[in-house]
């Protein structure tokens, strides 16, 4: 094997040149490089569809007292207020101004409940908890507010074609529902 430095002759198995002291096959020579980092896909336990229909029936019992609370006393309310006029178009005035103003009320309330507890240290709405479930990403990690938002409002999607977008958690490898891809969470069990 000749040096390609000096030029000089050296023996076939010789890693140094005799000559002027330079390695004669670089790619022989140990050369330090970074340690190899394996990482292992997490594997999760997904929430299924069912175990998530009864969480999503407990939220929507959480709502249910509120929303006939707020609609009865509107209405006794608008009646005190009102006591001396006509009840039928103070009564009809009433209903309306109610009912708007419940669905006001609870969407506004819906969507803090959802977001603040799925992005908070709990990960996961009370009917989630009750089950065992929480709300990741895709790595297993706790959502941001801006992500548990994106979540919130893709169940509007999923809900708006007919609850397909819903019912995909059955069907999906990951569980995952449409408004779930689109947010890119997880719900899984703990």
């Amino acid at each position: 094997m000749f040096c390609t430095r000096c030029g000089a002759a050296n023996a076939d198995l010789a890693r140094f040149c005799s000559g002027c002291g330079s390695p004669l096959d670089p790619v022989a020579a140990p050369i330090a490089s970074a340690p190899r980092v394996y990482t292992a896909t997490p594997t999760f336990r997904y929430s299924g569809f069912w175990r998530r229909f009864v969480a999503m029936m407990i939220d929507g019992f959480v709502f249910t007292p509120i929303a006939i609370a707020l609609l009865a006393s509107t209405g006794i309310f608008g009646i005190i207020l009102h006591s001396g006029e006509d009840f039928e178009s103070v009564g009809a005035a009433m209903f309306g101004l109610s009912v708007l103003g419940m669905l006001l009320l609870l969407s506004v309330g819906s969507w803090l409940y959802h977001t603040v507890m799925e992005s908070s240290r709990y990960q996961g709405t009370l009917g989630k908890l009750a089950l065992g479930s929480i709300v990741t990403d895709l790595n297993g990690q706790r959502i941001s507010f801006a992500r548990a938002n994106g979540r919130f409002f893709g169940k509007w999607l999923s809900g708006a074609i007919f609850n397909i977008g819903f019912l995909m958690a059955a069907f999906t490898e990951k569980k995952q529902a449409l408004h779930d891809i689109i947010a890119g969470t997880l719900v899984i069990q703990k």
